[in-house]
């Protein structure tokens, strides 16, 4: 049996996205290791499918991956190995499922944070973390500063380790468009 592209991408992404989702979990961080095994297998595989056109869709979906994340990243939003697995997930995916991928995962991930503000009785430091935030975008210098970051809040609120709703948003549109069959 011989695999196809997007049965290969089953085989190899899948297992190292979750992995790296797990990792993120336990230990708040991703792995450069294992982003860049993520990305190098994924162009890999794009050159034995596609060749220099594959390479360069590949290529391209890595840059989306960096260009929708290195916003949220300079602000001190979130930490650089969120960025680095969407840019892993970019190779394999190509530009357009990359973004489908990162807007299904900022869905998923918007629930969840809502789920962890109401679940450990944190709305009131949510809100005020909010209006903190919504200072620091008033000005340039404020916004990439540290002010206002993700991890100045301290125990006012708990981290969203955010390679799980990037993680669940890939999978959620790989697998809806392999079984949809518009992935074929």
């Amino acid at each position: 049996m011989v695999l196809g592209f997007w049965e290969l991408t089953i085989a190899l992404m899948v297992p190292g996205i979750l992995y790296a989702s797990w990792i993120d979990f336990a230990q708040r961080k991703v792995p450069n290791w294992l982003n860049a095994a993520i990305a190098v297998a994924g162009l890999i595989a794009q050159a034995i499918y596609f060749g220099a056109d594959g390479v360069g869709w590949g290529l391209v979906g890595m840059l989306v991956g960096f260009g929708v994340l290195i916003g949220p990243w300079l602000m001190h939003g979130m930490g650089a190995g969120d960025v680095k697995l969407m840019m892993a997930i970019g190779c394999w995916l190509g530009p357009w499922l990359t973004l489908y991928s990162f807007a299904a995962g900022a869905v998923i991930g918007g629930i969840a944070a809502v789920a962890m503000i109401f679940s450990t009785g944190r709305a009131v430091h949510a809100m005020a973390n909010m209006q903190t935030i919504m200072v620091k975008m008033r000005r340039l210098d404020t916004a990439f500063g540290t002010f206002g970051g993700a991890k100045t809040f301290g125990d006012t609120s708990q981290l969203l380790p955010y390679g799980v709703p990037l993680t669940a948003g890939t999978l959620g549109i790989l697998f809806t468009g392999y079984f949809g069959g518009w992935l074929t």
